[in-house]
């Protein structure tokens, strides 16, 4: 089990843009890794640490990102909560993948770190 408090306590450490595009890798790693079916357990990880890095993001960031952050969020714990169906079925997988690549991009573009 991870020891979310030393996480959150190094995530913190990171300025806004740089947490971020933390949440923006994540995305696109669960985009990578959802064409394997070997990858189950590491998508669901990374679900699981992209949802509480936006926790401990979205307080810090200005009400817009914020709420794409929540919107973001929602999503996170959709594809949580009805992941039995969704793992193994490859069409529902690959939606996951594609909405996963878009928010990645969009939280990147958020992040500012592409100026």
């Amino acid at each position: 089990m991870k020891d979310w408090t030393t996480i959150q306590t190094r995530y913190l450490q990171d300025d806004l843009p740089i947490r971020l595009g933390g949440i923006a890798a994540n995305l696109s790693r669960v985009k990578s890794f959802a064409s394997h079916d070997a990858n189950r357990e590491a998508v669901v990880s990374l679900i699981e640490e992209s949802k509480f890095f936006i926790e401990w993001t979205a307080g810090e960031a200005d009400l817009d990102v914020a709420a794409e952050l929540i919107e973001l969020q929602i999503q996170l714990s959709r594809w949580q909560h009805a992941w039995d169906k969704i793992w193994p079925d490859k069409t529902q997988r690959q939606q996951v993948a594609s909405t996963s690549s878009r928010w990645s991009q969009r939280v990147l573009e958020l992040s500012g770190l592409l100026d």
